[in-house]
């Protein structure tokens, strides 16, 4: 039920139908023609946000709702309370029992999720689109209506402590976790998402329903729906359902800490552990917000870098200069070059697995000279790449109605707007090899870096000698 990211399952929406009789028998394959579809949005009296990208031909709906709080919105008592609250969501209402929600959701055959992130927490319903109704109500009663009785609370706090050994068995997971944990020390962004196991044992009832009250407030909510839902009737549905809601957060002081802008500390953590037959090493410089000007340049910046992964078929041929040393030398088993926003501060880095231990050093140093060769010499060819990639990327992500959901509502809670596919491709168009490099001058040439080793890693160098790599000159 849970996912500890800001990645959804996303499912294959129906296709819409062509036009019927009132289509000419000799344009029998033809589909009726459309304009573009938009995204339209209503805020309501009390604040909360409707958005909606109506698709008259779809058969199928996604609504949901994208709350801004998520683990940053926490105190380190309270850390894991965002993460255990969307486990008893489905556990009963004071209008429904668990069973009477699960048999109504089955009834319809319709799906009903959740998840939680740093900044974000998101309940979401896929179904027909005349069970949308009964959808939102279900949200709604969730959402506002939850019993959180006791024996339900113990329950979920077993299932999350066994989730939580689940998780420290992912390296990835494990990585990235002390990643955001050196970087952002002592700051609510640097916290997990689940939580550390002393405050899952301990969170109560009080905790759980004080995070509703400061958090769960409509100027801090947005209500998506995609696919076959008019906007008006979704704006119709929110008036009804969500008018009651209040209108503003209080201004707690765990409100105004998670709103505070977070501090890029360069740092490292490193765990050995010689038992793991491979370094797993993420290395990252702080990196943009969802607001940034720089947004798109800094995933375009990323694209150029690349990824890996030696069990590919077209591993020799992934493009992009560094996979190129990586396959010739053997330094690696795969990596990832990331950029992760939040809505002040980011982390643009890479995630590096190796099982050839010998040679760590090398895997890190031809990794940030990779990095700095981006602040001089960067070929229009490679951008040109990068952009073609990240576009497609970008236009293949939105296939369905779950996955346009959670673009419009990721958007409008981060940065107030939602940008149309077209948009983005015409901004990611624009971009230069000056602009790479006059970003990488910026954001990666002499900067503080963050890092996060776990596994075989006594041949990673000390940070000093780390950090000397990243005013390299070729």
């Amino acid at each position: 039920m849970a996912s500890r990211r800001l990645a959804l399952n996303l499912a294959q929406g129906l296709r819409g139908r062509a036009g019927g009789l009132s289509v000419p028998v000799r344009r029998g394959l033809a589909t009726p023609h459309s304009p573009a579809l938009k995204t339209q949005t209503t805020t309501l009296k009390n604040g909360l946000t409707v958005a909606t990208q109506y698709s008259p031909y779809a058969q199928t709906s996604t609504v949901g709702m994208w709350i801004d709080a998520g683990s940053r919105a926490e105190t380190d008592e309270t850390n894991g309370t965002a993460h255990f609250l969307e486990h008893l969501a489905f556990k009963g209402t004071s209008k429904r029992t668990q069973q009477q929600l699960e048999l109504e959701i089955e009834n319809m055959g319709a799906h009903l999720n959740a998840y939680t992130s740093r900044e974000n927490t998101v309940y979401f319903a896929r179904a027909l689109n005349e069970d949308v109704p009964q959808c939102v109500d279900i949200l709604q009663d969730i959402l506002q209506n939850s019993k959180l009785e006791e024996s339900a609370i113990e329950r979920e706090r077993d299932v999350i402590l066994r989730e939580s050994e689940e998780v420290e068995k992912q390296l990835e997971e494990v990585v990235f976790d002390h990643l955001h944990a050196t970087a952002y020390q002592q700051q609510p962004l640097g916290r997990t998402i689940l939580g550390p196991r002393e405050n899952i044992r301990d969170i109560t009832r009080t905790e759980l329903t004080n995070y509703i009250k400061n958090n769960y407030t409509a100027d801090r909510m947005v209500l998506v729906g995609a696919g076959g839902v008019p906007h008006e009737q979704l704006v119709e549905m929110a008036d009804k359902y969500f008018a009651g809601l209040p209108s503003k957060s209080p201004e707690s002081a765990a409100y105004l800490l998670s709103k505070r802008k977070a501090d890029f500390i360069g740092s490292d953590v490193r765990i050995r552990d010689d038992t793991i037959p491979t370094a797993n090493i993420a290395i990252a410089v702080e990196g943009v917000s969802w607001n940034d000007p720089d947004y798109f340049t800094a995933l375009v910046t990323q694209a150029i870098v690349g990824n890996y992964d030696k069990a590919l078929g077209n591993a020799p041929h992934q493009g992009s200069k560094l996979s190129g040393i990586v396959h010739k030398n053997d330094l690696a088993t795969s990596y990832m070059s990331f950029s992760t926003s939040y809505s002040d501060t980011g982390l643009w880095g890479i995630y590096m697995v190796t099982d050839n231990l010998a040679n760590v050093d090398d895997l890190v140093h031809f990794s940030l000279r990779e990095w700095t060769r981006l602040c001089s010499s960067v070929t229009p060819a490679e951008v040109e790449r990068a952009k073609a990639q990240l576009k497609a990327s970008i236009l293949l992500s939105l296939d369905g109605t779950s996955a346009v959901a959670e673009d419009i509502g990721r958007q409008i809670v981060n940065t107030g707007r939602r940008m149309s596919p077209g948009e983005i491709e015409r901004v990611i168009d624009a971009i230069t090899d000056k602009d790479i490099m006059e970003f990488a001058n910026k954001k990666i040439w002499d900067q503080d870096i963050a890092i996060s080793a776990v596994g075989s890693i006594e041949g990673l160098f000390d940070y000093s000698r780390i950090r000397a790599d990243m005013s390299r000159n070729l």
